[in-house]
């Protein structure tokens, strides 16, 4: 038998805000947190706007001496994990440290590192490179940082799936509580590549939005769309296996039904273009969920704002739902944030939760005129107030990588 799995705890950063209540208050106002790039100079760059992270400061949130030795990608995710754990009002200290783990991903890991230590190699010669810099760069660098600062130490792992890491994360750690491996997990993305390989190496792939005008740069399913806009940041929350958070009187936010996971085995940047991979994914999550496609009530998409990503994923929900398709409500997140990578799907987890919570799913703000291909409900011109007992969040990555969560409310 498969055990319930609910959400207790909530974290995020992101560009427009750094804790979730930040977060979400900017959501609910339509705030875009799109700019031009900061970070480095733009001047020979086609793409000079990203949503960059603002006002962060590690220090504030963690210990400062571990901070010194993380790179922003995992800074993010431990400041997003503390706020989820503290959320959640554990304590590992009356807790079984082994029946608690963290599953977190990161497409990337840090870029901005590679390039440090590679230009070091070049003017001051291969002995002077970081000996911090393999633990700064790798991926996994993410959970490891959360495991130690929280002092968990039960399955600590990180799944990397390009842009749908943090949906398979939080997928994966839904899975460990369901068949006993775990009693609780840290789960979710993170993200942070906004950096000059970064930006030159999306704009070859001709992935990322040429638009100058923040308000008009990520546009999913807009007929002028172009591209998506990177963003970075990082979402967690808290899973529990429902009775161990009953039995120590846990704030339960939204209960996690059902799960979907494959693979489209088409193309490397490509989602297939019937969308059936997506749509089989969708298809597994209502499953596993025991629910019909009338029984949706809104899906966040992927929503990327590429030609292929928004035409591609409107198939796959056509295919998924069937009649009901024209029925839900969809929108895209990254309409106000940009495309975090990694991290998406655990931003985007959080703010379904919310969206739950508050009958409150926000419009795909800058979205004028749908494509005429992209022919559904995105959420345009303004949000909708609405009931929700189910709901779904989709993730696609680079290699053919679809993830869905069906998120159901929690009602004991």
């Amino acid at each position: 038998m498969k055990r319930r799995v609910v959400v207790t705890g909530l974290g995020a950063v992101t560009p427009i805000g750094n804790t979730v209540p930040e977060f979400w208050d900017s959501v609910r106002a339509g705030k875009v947190g799109i700019g031009e790039i900061t970070k480095f100079d733009t001047s020979d760059y086609k793409v000079k706007i990203a949503a960059e992270v603002k006002n962060f400061t590690a220090r504030e949130r963690m210990d400062a001496k571990a901070a010194r030795r993380m790179e922003p990608f995992a800074q993010y995710a431990v400041a997003a994990a503390i706020e989820a754990y503290e959320d959640a009002g554990l304590d590992i200290e009356k807790e079984d440290p082994y029946r608690a783990g963290v599953i977190v991903g990161s497409g990337v890991g840090s870029l901005a590192e590679v390039e440090r230590e590679y230009d070091r190699i070049q003017t001051k010669g291969p002995a002077k490179v970081n000996p911090l810099m393999v633990p700064l760069m790798i991926s996994n660098m993410a959970a490891g940082n959360i495991s130690i600062q929280l002092g968990l130490k039960g399955k600590c792992t990180n799944v990397v799936t390009a842009c749908a890491s943090g949906t398979h994360c939080i997928g994966d750690a839904f899975r460990a509580i369901q068949y006993g491996d775990a009693d609780m997990m840290i789960a979710g993305g993170t993200e942070s590549c906004i950096c000059p390989s970064g930006v030159a190496g999306f704009t070859a792939l001709t992935a990322l939005s040429s638009a100058q005008d923040p308000l008009r740069a990520s546009i999913p399913f807009d007929k002028d769309r172009d591209g998506f806009v990177l963003g970075e940041g990082a979402g967690i929350v808290v899973l529990e296996e429902l009775e161990h958070a009953k039995k120590r009187g846990a704030r339960i936010y939204a209960e996690l039904a059902g799960y979907g996971a494959t693979a489209d085995a088409y193309h490397i940047t490509s989602p297939a273009e019937d969308g059936s991979g997506a749509a089989k994914a969708m298809e597994l999550a209502m499953e596993e969920g025991g629910i019909e496609p009338s029984d949706v009530d809104y899906i966040n998409a992927h929503g990327t704002g590429t030609h292929h990503n928004d035409l591609f994923e409107t198939k796959a929900i056509k295919a998924a739902l069937k009649e009901e398709a024209g029925k839900v409500v969809i929108n895209s997140t990254k309409s106000m944030i940009g495309h975090l990578l990694g991290a998406a799907g655990g931003v985007e987890f959080v703010t379904c939760v919310k969206s739950m919570q508050d009958s409150f799913i926000h419009q795909t703000v800058g979205t004028k005129e749908p494509d005429a291909e992209c022919d559904l409900n995105y959420a345009i011109g303004a949000p909708v107030k609405k009931e929700l007992q189910y709901v779904m969040t989709n993730s696609l990555g680079f290699g053919g990588h679809n993830a869905t969560l069906l998120i159901k409310k929690y009602e004991g």
